[in-house]
Parts: C-alpha cells; structure tokens; sequence
C-alpha cells in the first residue's frame, strides 16, 4: 500500500492520508477500523454513487463496512455532469435528515468526480459539516478531483459557481477501478494526467509518453497525486500557486457549459490546454515544444486539440468562470516544458488569447 499524507495548515483543515492499493475497496472496512481516532463514533455511513458504479462496486463496499460493524444506507444519482444539480443537492440533503444522519456519521464519495463533488458539498453544508470519504473510481478522480477539497455544482450560469472548501477526511483509490473504465473515460482522466505534467513536472510528461498509462498505472496515479497533494497544501485556498492547477479551465468550462455538459470535463481540458500553449508559443511565452509535446500527448490519449465553438462564444462563456476577480483574469501560460506561471491579465484581454491560440494551422 502506498500512503501519501495531504500536510494542511492547521487554520485550514485536519491533514489527511490518501490510500492507494489494488483491492481496497473490498476491505474498506477494516481500513476504517484500523483508524479509531477518526471513524471510532461513525455508526453510519452514507454511501452516494451513480447508478453505474454502484452497481460495480457499491455491494462489496457496503458489505465490507458491515463486516466492520458499521451500518449503511445508499443512494445513487444518474452519471454525467448533470447529476451536480441544486435538485439532486436538495434530494441529498433530505436523504439524510430522513435517515436521521447526525454529525458522528460520515458521507462516502463513491464514483467519480461528479460523485466527489456533490457528495462533497452536500457533507460540506448537511449540519454545517460532516465528515465525508473519498473513494475514487476514474481516472481523472484519482489523480485530480478527490484530492484538496474543492466541493460544488453546477447552475445554469456555469459550472461549480457554488460549493465550499471541504477536505475529506481520507481518499482511498484503488487501480484496480480504471480496468472497468470504458475506454473514452480513462482518455478522459488522462488529461488532467497530462496537466499536471506540463504545470510541474518534465519526468512525469515523459513517462506519460514512453509508457502505456495501464502499464505504469499505480506509478502515474502516485506521481499526479504527490504533485496535486504538494500544490495543495501550500495553498488550500486557491488563492496563488494552486491556480496553477486551472491550467487549461477557463476555456474548458466555456467548453462545457456551451455544450450543456454534453462535452466530458477532461475533453474540455485537453482544448483548452491546447488553446492557451498555441497562443503562448506564438506570444512567445513558450518555445514551440511545449506545443509539440502537449499536442502529441493528447492525441496519444484520443483526446481532442480543437472545438468547433467560436473564439467570441468561447470568450462570452467564460466571462462567469469564478476564476474572475473584478475586470481581471489569471490565466496558467506555459513557460518550458513542465513548467507554467501565473498571468494576470484584464478580462479583456482573453478574447485575443483565445483567438490567438484557436488556429491550428499553424504548426511548430
């Protein structure tokens, strides 16, 4: 088993371990057991999945908490995006005040990041707060979404516009959950992979391209967590260096908020990483390999480089993005291969980066 613990300040919230080990879901409860001083007064634990992975995994999860002596109960929501809804939150919140939840229990995440996110927010705000687990079965959930706790759904204005900093208590992923991943999902969460390679690290871009991801699955899943988990607890906040983990994110969340969330997260993210390094390439932000090796990688993981939106429709989308202070914007620009900054800009001024970088005919 490999444990990569999250250092949080103190002001911020409890520290917590992330687990990574084939098989952990099915002794889940044991895990839990083994914790006395955090699971010791839970008599019940609230299991929230999709309807598709609940019907994988929810039996042996719940029967290896009752093992463990613990009750559960369980609800499941439909997959996709438009799960994180202010409906299926209200649906979520009385779900438990019925069961008659009480602050000693916890909340289970088990899914992927829409999943993660709305029962993140619901344990976030049901009686101020109670604790909840992370139990990730993406891809793009394990190496990015479950970890520092950032909580939300979606409203018609655009995604995530509400939520809450919520830590979980632990996250627990198992490897073994991506070989039932169809394989448009795994591409999917192979682009936040590809993120945190261009933002931190040159090594983790090149095992990404020398390696078949399923070959070194437990060694990538490890290397994206330590990079989100060092970012993280520098800044839980959000307020500097873990920007750096939106690169890519203004323009994808245009993406799939002008696609009514019919376009995948990770898909989003692939376009809007290739947007931003095009047009920092041709600023002369970046050299041109920057583009080479993130495009060659995206195409690598089927992962699309290009959306058929408009710049201006893209730009008018993106004017809600919470990342917005005011009339100004930071945007993550690449500098050198495994390395990108931060750049304050005027909100104005992002029309000409879109366009600069939407063109693809223009090769390095």
């Amino acid at each position: 088993m490999t444990s990569i613990t999250v250092n949080l300040p103190l002001q911020a919230a409890a520290s917590y371990d992330i687990l990574i080990e084939n098989g952990i879901m099915s002794r889940i409860g044991g895990v839990l057991r083994q914790r006395e001083s955090l699971f010791s007064n839970v008599k019940t634990f609230a299991v929230i999945a999709d309807d598709r992975v609940a019907e994988i995994y929810q039996p042996r999860v719940t029967a290896s908490l009752v093992a463990a002596g613990f009750e559960t109960i369980v609800v499941t929501v439909p997959p996709g995006e438009k799960s994180k809804s202010i409906d299926n939150y209200f649906a979520l919140q009385n779900w438990l005040a019925e069961n008659k939840i009480t602050r000693s229990d916890a909340i289970i995440a088990l899914g992927g990041g829409v999943v993660g996110d709305l029962a993140g927010f619901t344990a976030a705000t049901y009686l101020r707060g109670v604790p909840f687990i992370q139990i990730p079965t993406t891809l793009l959930a394990m190496v990015d979404s479950s970890i520092g706790g950032k909580t939300g759904i979606d409203i018609p204005a655009g995604k995530n516009l509400v939520g809450a900093f919520h830590q979980p208590a632990m996250v627990l992923c198992d490897p073994m959950a991506i070989s039932s991943l169809l394989p448009e999902y795994f591409s999917d969460g192979s682009a936040e992979a590809v993120k945190h390679g261009m933002i931190r690290s040159a090594d983790l871009l090149k095992l990404l391209q020398d390696t078949p991801i399923r070959e070194s699955l437990h060694e990538i899943i490890e290397a994206n967590i330590q990079i989100k988990c060092d970012i993280v607890q520098k800044d839980p906040f959000d307020t500097g260096e873990r920007q750096l983990l939106n690169f890519g994110h203004t323009i994808s969340h245009a993406i799939e908020k002008l696609s009514r969330f019919e376009i995948p997260h990770g898909n989003a993210v692939a376009v809007g990483m290739s947007i931003i390094t095009r047009a920092a390439v041709r600023k002369n932000f970046c050299p041109p390999e920057c583009q080479s090796i993130l495009e060659s990688l995206l195409k690598k993981f089927v992962l699309p480089i290009q959306t058929g939106f408009s710049p201006k429709d893209l730009y008018e989308a993106a004017l809600t993005d919470k990342k917005r202070m005011g009339d100004t914007l930071t945007e993550v620009i690449p500098r050198a291969i495994g390395h990108c900054e931060l750049h304050k800009m005027p909100v104005t001024d992002l029309l000409d980066w879109i366009q600069t970088g939407y063109d693809i005919a223009e090769q390095p």
